[in-house]
């Protein structure tokens, strides 16, 4: 029975796409920003055709309880795991999953090494990687999730690692009679419920005396699942770009040419133009004071006599008094 399914990739999908589309993305960094696309996505699909065998052949059983996608913390160590399969007996399968389209090929010093095209490039071991991952587990189980009980003593889960490949995926393992710790966990997906259930057919009596009930082993998947540590990832930082698109200066507004003949401006109009007021508020270019709209657009009307300033009745006056 499913416990948990896999997280969603699509937002870490969606942010590395909208890195690559940012102006001014250095090409190194594209290339970076697409290899790490590309292990994603063959990392989702690795997942995604393990979990499709784990979940047709145990899916609809109450004897095993199936997590996918658990990431847990312990003692200042995380284990990203991919898949976890608890059974009755008491074993929790711990699966590494891999998708190596072009193959994948293993020398006879336990060295890992995948092909691009015909090219092979040394990787980490997927064997010693989900070891790592057992021993993080082995912490949770002493540290942070209750273990049943039986005649005064703790049942501890029987941890058994298997590193699974896709069934696409070929494997160029070391001559026969090569002997590398590990190498045989490394199956090919479609070989998972034949592994699982070949080892509850082999189990011997004392592993039998470990039997636990099907409310026993949903509880401990759930408390795994309670204990899953899910992380957000801030891309833009892992490659050293800004948290948000740098902003573009602004273009220039274009210049607006108007093909016109000046006009001339009188002297009201002139000083309204200048911020000095409205015409219906305009002051008294001698004295200061405000004046009327009527007595403004006198000043204007008579501008050769008054030198183009407006003027108040009173200025008007000591210039030479209005016309009659």
């Amino acid at each position: 029975m499913e416990i948990k399914a896999a997280d969603d990739k699509q937002r870490d999908i969606d942010a590395l796409e909208a890195l690559l589309a940012r102006p001014g993305v250095t090409a190194d960094t594209q290339h970076r920003i697409q290899d790490e696309l590309r292990l994603i996505r063959s990392g989702v699909q690795a997942e995604r055709d393990a979990a499709y065998e784990i979940e047709f052949h145990f899916g609809n059983s109450h004897n095993q309880m199936t997590l996918h996608d658990l990431r847990l913390e312990s003692r200042g160590r995380v284990a990203q795991i991919d898949h976890l399969i608890i059974t009755r007996l008491f074993q929790v399968w711990v699966c590494e999953s891999k998708s190596f389209a072009d193959g994948v090929r293993i020398n006879a010093h336990g060295e890992w090494e995948r092909f691009y095209g015909r090219r092979a490039y040394g990787i980490p071991s997927p064997i010693e990687q989900n070891r790592r991952h057992l021993l993080v587990l082995g912490d949770v189980f002493k540290d942070a999730v209750r273990l049943p009980r039986r005649v005064g003593f703790t049942l501890v889960p029987e941890l058994k690692s298997l590193v699974i490949i896709s069934n696409r995926g070929r494997i160029v393992r070391p001559p026969p009679g090569t002997r590398i710790d590990g190498l045989d966990t490394v199956i090919k997906a479609e070989a998972l419920e034949h592994v699982v259930r070949g080892a509850i057919d082999k189990a011997g009596p004392t592993v039998f005396a470990k039997i636990v009930s099907s409310r026993t082993i949903e509880d401990l998947a759930r408390q795994l699942a309670a204990l899953h540590r899910p992380i957000a990832i801030d891309w833009a930082a892992r490659f050293g770009l800004p948290a948000t698109p740098q902003a573009q200066p602004p273009a220039p507004p274009a210049a607006m040419q108007v093909d016109r003949e000046p006009q001339p401006v009188r002297a009201g109009a002139e000083r309204v133009a200048q911020g000095k007021g409205p015409r219906s508020l305009a002051t008294c270019e001698s004295c200061g004071r405000t004046v009327s709209r009527g007595v403004a657009r006198y000043s204007r009307d008579h501008a050769d006599r008054f030198g183009g300033r407006i003027l108040c009745m009173d200025c008007q006056q000591e210039v030479g008094g209005p016309v009659a």
